[in-house]
């Protein structure tokens, strides 16, 4: 069964990484909003590390994980939020305010919500981990 969103695909083996208590995970085929996200759950603390590894073909990314994430997933359809909105996605994505982050794709890249409300901008949630 061939994978339709890499991004969903990523998060849910993360996901499924963490709760069975693996140490790293390595998640295949590699992009470039994959790379984001995993950067933006480094920069959160959600993850170790991660390092890109070329395969020849479209790589992989290999994660360290730390057990911080007790839940990871993708936004489908992409919600489109403005620099004012995010309280409401963060009541319906998050299990309580100010805990856990979403993603966020805007005009200056991939960043969490608190880092696009600092800034004033809005975007397209694509993700939310707690």
């Amino acid at each position: 069964m061939a994978g339709n969103d890499p991004l969903s695909d990523a998060l849910a083996g993360l996901d499924n990484a963490e709760d069975v208590g693996h140490l790293e995970y390595t998640v295949q085929p590699a992009s470039n909003i994959i790379g984001s996200t995993l950067e933006v759950l480094y920069d959160s603390g959600y993850v170790g590390g991660f390092e890109f590894v070329d395969d020849g073909r479209a790589g992989t990314f290999e994660v360290e994980l730390k057990g911080a994430i007790n839940e990871c997933g993708a936004v489908k359809p992409r919600y489109s939020v403005a620099a004012d909105g995010y309280e409401k996605w963060e009541k319906r994505f998050l299990p309580a305010r100010d805990y856990g982050a979403l993603i966020v794709t805007t005009s200056h890249g991939v960043m969490s919500h608190y880092e696009a409300r600092e800034a004033g901008i809005g975007g397209q949630v694509i993700a939310y981990v707690y």
